[in-house]
């Protein structure tokens, strides 16, 4: 992890890819990944098990260098484990993340069981919403969590002043860019919007490497199919909430892959969170067919874009 941020920085942190990219794009993606002011980069696959042009091998592979790079690595585990291939498959990655001494992230509470009190990321799919829970996920091991992409403002200020009150050593990495993962499902959209079946779904999702957007009858754009995963259609913006979130003491400010201009969102916030301000990212920036949304931090409905003085 870089050491040459002050302490009061929140640090960066590259998501797991969400999207089904070739394995050259991957690669290439996070190669370009080590030069750019990330001090956290999320490896794996996170998404469909049927995915498997990055094998395990090449994961930690990956993270090797990344860490050479000087990256903290993380290796999320599968959000939606519903067969034994699966349950298996998450018990190798978390056996050999950890004989490599990389941190994992655990998006299923059988992956919180099979860490055995080993540090771990507590990920934004266990659905931490209050010190309780925060606390017993603490005693198994948890040194950083995420809070569910819904939790607001006010909400996650009363978490914080607990958090510090009784787990002071707890990091809060909080999602700050990107499209919001809204629901999983056995189901795969992807293959069914091509009349196909999951278990023959030729890899469709390849085709869409930002996901596939799903419009109403009117023409709106309305949410984002990315196989079994369902995502906003918007694009989560926290920019302008920089200094409020630094004030409440989160220590982490995640951002989501976008198959472009992802070195121009990362330098935005960058120079955001080194100068203390809002950052400022450009339309040109947005993913394909995404508006900007940040209703759910302020209680609204999550695909709502409210400017800064809405929402101070």
């Amino acid at each position: 992890m870089s050491d040459n941020l002050p302490s009061t920085t929140p640090l960066l942190s590259l998501a797991p890819l969400a999207y089904y990219w070739s394995k050259e794009d991957t690669l290439r993606f996070y190669v370009d990944a080590m030069q750019w002011p990330v001090d956290i980069v999320y490896l794996g696959e996170v998404i469909c098990s049927r995915r498997h042009l990055m094998k395990l091998d090449d994961w930690l592979a990956l993270g090797r260098e990344l860490r050479a790079a000087g990256k903290q690595v993380v290796l999320s585990s599968l959000t939606l484990i519903d067969s034994e291939a699966d349950r298996r498959n998450m018990h190798r990655m978390i056996e050999r993340a950890c004989a490599e001494d990389f941190l994992v992230e655990t998006n299923d509470f059988s992956a919180v069981r099979a860490m055995q009190g080993k540090p771990f990321v507590a990920g934004p799919h266990l659905n931490i919403y209050h010190a309780d829970s925060l606390l017993w996920l603490a005693s198994l091991g948890a040194k950083r969590f995420l809070p569910p992409i819904e939790m607001g403002r006010d909400d996650l200020a009363a978490l914080q002043h607990q958090r510090a009150e009784h787990m002071p050593q707890m990091q809060t990495e909080v999602q700050v860019w990107g499209r919001l993962a809204l629901a999983f499902s056995s189901r795969c959209f992807t293959a069914r919007h091509h009349r196909l079946h999951k278990d023959s779904c030729e890899f469709r999702c390849e085709q869409y490497p930002d996901g596939l957007a799903l419009a109403t009858r009117e023409g709106k754009d309305f949410l984002t199919i990315n196989g079994i995963q369902t995502q906003s259609a918007s694009c989560l913006d926290l920019g302008a909430q920089l200094p409020e979130l630094a004030a409440m003491q989160v220590d982490i400010l995640r951002l989501q892959p976008q198959a472009q201009d992802m070195a121009e969102v990362i330098a935005a916030f960058d120079r955001a969170r080194t100068m203390c301000t809002g950052a400022n990212v450009s339309e040109a920036f947005l993913p394909p067919h995404a508006r900007r949304s940040n209703g759910y931090w302020v209680d609204k409905p999550g695909m709502q874009w409210l400017a800064n003085e809405q929402t101070g």
